[in-house]
């Protein structure tokens, strides 16, 4: 089977990166990272990306005038390395319109809660105060929002008595790891299919 062209945009430690990176490699999905972009010099991520053989990028925005120009020069990289489907693994930068117009629904994330409760930064956190019993995550599409896109998979995680924000995190990533690279074998597959703010999961027949 042919593999898909995955770009990764990562600003942190990317262990979803390497969550997808191991998923490929083992044939569980299929795609490839053919390219790793970061807005940090120092993000482990690009670290991940070389220890792979994989293309690793920085991209400093101050480099650029406007967020459009930054996205411009992203978008340039992508294309470089004939990406096919962009996920965001810890990318801390809301997504504009020339990346949006350039990969359309072609663009993932994930986020550490149950959308569409909890939205933007510290999802944990927001959950642990308002005293929820189930949190988790979720893969969604990008769209000009934050994390407002339709959703595609999700895991629930319990929340604990007793729970720190590091607590639950750590057991939310945990499932990040499994349904990320989850998602991009769905889209690999050509099984997800948009239909306003659903996503459909079709079965092997395409149905």
């Amino acid at each position: 089977m042919r593999k898909l062209r995955v770009g990764v945009l990562a600003s942190g430690r990317g262990s979803n990166l390497q969550a997808i990176i191991d998923a490929c490699s083992i044939g569980e999905a299929p795609a490839q990272v053919t390219v790793v972009v970061s807005d940090r010099a120092e993000a482990y991520a690009l670290d991940r990306a070389r220890q792979h053989g994989i293309p690793a990028v920085h991209i400093h925005p101050s480099y650029y005038g406007t967020k459009e120009e930054y996205e411009h020069r992203i978008v340039l990289e992508m294309r470089e390395y004939g990406v096919e489907l962009v996920c965001l693994a810890g990318y801390m930068r809301l997504v504009g319109g020339v990346l949006l117009d350039s990969f359309p629904d072609r663009i993932m994330n994930i986020h550490p809660a149950l959308l569409p409760s909890f939205k933007g930064l510290h999802g944990q956190r927001q959950a642990l105060e308002y005293g929820v019993k189930i949190s988790g995550c979720t893969v969604h599409f990008v769209d000009g929002g934050m994390d407002t896109g339709p959703i595609i998979i999700q895991a629930a995680v319990p929340v604990l008595s007793g729970d720190s924000e590091e607590d639950l995190s750590s057991r939310i990533l945990e499932q990040e790891h499994i349904i990320y690279p989850q998602a991009v074998k769905l889209f690999a597959e050509g099984r997800l299919r948009i239909d306003g703010k659903k996503v459909h999961v079709l079965d092997g027949s395409g149905q």
